[in-house]
C-alpha cells in the first residue's frame, strides 16, 4: 500500500490541541502556550519539509484533523490506534524506497538538514540512517527499505535511541548517524532551541509566551 516509487519524506505529528500537545511544557506554558509552541514548531517542520529538494513526496502520518494544518500538497494518513510502535510501523507502510521519517519537535531543522539526511541514506553501502537526539532519544530515522524496526523499543526513555541503534544492526543494517539535535520535549528545551534558531517560528511563539509572562507565572499564559 506505498504511495508510488521515488525519495520520500515522511513527517509523524498530530494536531496541536491545548491539553494534548507538549504535555510536559504546561507547567510552564499552561495548555494554550503549549499547544502554540507545538503548532510554530509543527509549522516549522513543515516549512523545512517544503524547502527540501531530495524528498519527491511528503506523507504526513497525522492524528487529527488535518484541516488548516497540513498544507495541501502533502499527502494525508491518518495514524493508527494503539501505542507509538504501531503508529511508526503503520505509517511507513505509506511509503515505498528510500524515506526519512521526523516528527514535530524539531523546528531548528531546516530543509537543507533533511537534504543533507536523504545524501546519507543515498551513500553506496548504507541501510538506514538515525538522527540521535540530547535526550537519549531519535529525532530522524531513515530507511533504504522499509522494514519492521520499531516493535519492542520503548519511547521516551534515555537509552531509547540506543535501543534503536541496536535493533538496526541486529537486523544487518549498515546505519549512519546523523548530526545530534535537540528534541523540544521539556520546558529548559524551548529556550534552548530558540536560542539555536532565532528566525523560526517556534522562536518567535517563545518570544512572545516569554515577553507576556514577564515575573508572572508562565502557566497563566494562554
Amino acid at each position: 500500500m506505498g504511495h508510488g516509487s521515488g525519495v520520500h519524506l515522511l513527517i509523524v505529528a498530530k494536531r496541536p490541541l491545548p491539553g494534548r500537545a507538549k504535555t510536559r511544557l504546561i507547567p510552564r506554558y499552561g495548555p494554550d502556550g503549549s499547544a502554540r509552541l507545538a503548532a510554530a514548531a509543527l509549522a516549522d517542520t513543515f516549512d523545512a519539509a517544503r524547502a527540501c529538494r531530495r524528498a519527491e513526496r511528503v506523507v504526513v502520518a497525522f492524528d487529527g484533523d488535518p484541516a488548516g494544518v497540513v498544507p495541501p500538497a502533502f499527502e494525508v494518513v491518518p495514524q493508527v490506534p494503539g501505542d507509538l510502535a504501531a503508529r511508526l510501523a503503520d505509517a511507513w507502510r505509506h511509503v515505498d524506497g528510500p524515506a526519512l521519517q521526523i516528527g514535530m519537535d524539531t523546528p531548528q531543522v531546516t530543509g537543507a538538514d533533511l537534504d543533507a539526511a536523504l545524501d546519507e541514506l543515498d551513500r553506496p553501502g548504507t541501510d538506514a540512517v538515525l538522527g540521535p537526539a540530547v535526550d537519549g532519544g531519535w529525532w530522524a530515522i531513515g530507511l533504504r527499505r522499509p522494514a519492521d524496526v520499531f516493535a519492542g523499543i520503548e519511547t521516551s526513555r534515555p537509552d531509547t535511541g540506543r535501543l534503536q541503534l541496536e535493533r538496526l544492526q541486529q537486523l544487518g543494517l549498515a546505519t549512519s548517524l546523523l548530526p545530534t539535535r535537540r528534541d523540544v520535549d521539556e520546558p529548559d528545551d524551548v529556550d534552548l532551541v530558540a536560542e539555536a534558531a532565532p528566525t523560526t517560528r517556534f522562536a518567535e511563539v517563545a518570544r512572545a509566551l516569554r515577553s507576556a509572562t514577564g515575573a508572572g507565572d508562565p502557566a497563566t499564559v494562554a
